[in-house]
């Protein structure tokens, strides 16, 4: 905001040196040449009429030479040998060729010696002598006037001019700005940081009063939501209670059945019932879990969920590798490494897990040897209850859950899920984590 001020108050006086710059010329241009060019058309018609070529040789103003003395390194004014030329034309006088031009004074000009040095010294002082001459037939109409120097001292008030009006404009903006961007900073800095159910201070409601109102109504609205997944957590906790009940009652039922393939089947319901409420509850749990941060050795935690498998005679293997510190919630941590093995052994047969660790980030790479994803539907398997029909097996089982659940628990820990299909067939499942 000051920057932008900054800016326009540097253009505004920009604009205004442009046109004072331009009166200024004007005027010395109106200044200086208008007597001249009035002289010469009076030399001029002196001559015409017959009064003798020599003008006012007392005063020094307009003589007769019989060559141009304009010098070849003169720089030419065309505006003004255009100028005389029409005034002379409107009055009347026919003349040969005009010239006009401007050449810097120095101290060592050699007619600071005769009786003029006075002027030519303030010509000097000035910055330079312009010289017009008109062709005549009996030689050259010649007269020198003091002619200004540059306008530096105009880039010197206008600089000067910017500091006052930074000085009296610009602070005050800037303390205003701070003023207001301050409290605004710590309030997007408290909403980036906010996370439900972390006790936090109310943020110090400063600044000016709508600043403040909109601190006031964070603080209110944090509570709000605050109190909102409070009451969502009883919820899918009656919830949770409320159905397991009736599945324990099932189960112990079930006993009761004489066919074994019968009661093994129903077992069989009501464990994946089980199982799906689990990761429901858990799925809409993990934006406030329980479980803290801890140190852990993730090779260690890989390893671990790896054996779980092999315990169960799954063919997974797993790429030893050295040991990796990480901050993370070890148990959700290892939920989403044994949902990405259960998709690769439930549709690629078996598992390869490997680790490949860098100093930004660490890999998780569960690859299978099944059929793959189409490309345009990468994306959509994290979207909870969503099967790819046209891919997997829906004999298989499952409800769409895993790949949103691991989904969810590693994007919690400031990672990410990847899902590329392998040229040699298969597919790699990707866990990316910030180290």
């Amino acid at each position: 905001m000051a920057l932008l001020v900054a800016i326009a108050l540097f253009i505004a006086q920009a604009i205004n040196f442009a046109m004072l710059l331009q009166e200024r010329r004007s005027f010395l241009f109106e200044q200086v040449t208008g007597p001249a060019i009035t002289r010469l058309v009076d030399a001029v018609e002196r001559v015409e009429s017959g009064r003798g070529p020599h003008l006012q040789p007392d005063r020094g103003r307009v003589r007769l030479v019989p060559a141009s003395p304009i010098a070849a390194d003169a720089r030419r004014l065309d505006d003004v040998e255009q100028g005389l030329r029409d005034t002379l034309t409107d009055a009347g006088l026919k003349v040969g060729r005009i010239q006009a031009g401007v050449k810097r004074i120095s101290a060592d000009d050699p007619r600071f010696k005769d009786h003029s040095s006075h002027r030519m010294r303030r010509m000097a002082r000035l910055g330079g002598e312009l010289t017009i001459a008109v062709e005549r037939r009996e030689g050259w109409l010649v007269i020198r006037a003091p002619w200004p120097a540059t306008d530096m001292w105009l880039f010197w008030r206008l600089i000067a001019q910017t500091l006052v009006l930074y000085g009296v404009i610009l602070l005050p903006v800037l303390w205003i700005g701070r003023r207001i961007s301050s409290p605004l900073r710590t309030l997007a800095i408290a909403a980036g940081n906010f996370k439900p159910g972390e006790v936090d201070v109310p943020i110090e409601e400063r600044g000016p009063q709508d600043v403040r109102d909109v601190i006031s109504a964070f603080n209110a609205l944090r509570l709000r939501v605050t109190a909102m997944l409070d009451e969502k957590d009883r919820m899918l906790g009656a919830i949770g209670h409320d159905l397991r009940t009736p599945l324990a009652a099932l189960r112990v039922r079930i006993e009761s059945v004489e066919d074994d393939t019968d009661r093994n089947k129903m077992a069989d319901t009501i464990e994946e019932m089980n199982r799906t409420l689990d990761d429901i509850l858990s799925l809409a749990r993990l934006g406030r879990p329980s479980e803290p941060l801890t140190d852990v050795d993730l090779a260690a935690l890989v390893d671990a969920v790896v054996e779980d498998f092999r315990d169960l005679d799954h063919d997974v293997t797993f790429a030893e590798t050295a040991r990796l510190r990480m901050h993370l919630r070890p148990s959700l941590m290892r939920r989403a490494v044994r949902n990405l093995i259960e998709n690769a052994i439930k549709y690629g047969e078996r598992a390869e897990v490997s680790i490949l660790g860098t100093e930004r980030e660490v890999r998780i790479i569960v690859a299978d040897k099944g059929p793959g994803i189409p490309e345009d539907r990468l994306v959509d398997v994290f979207d909870p209850f969503t099967r790819l029909e046209t891919s997997r097996n829906k004999e298989t089982g499952g409800i769409g859950l895993g790949l949103a659940l691991a989904g969810a628990i590693v994007r919690d820990a400031g990672g990410d899920i990847v899902l590329e299909n392998r040229p040699e067939g298969g597919l790699n499942a990707i866990i990316v984590l910030p180290r």
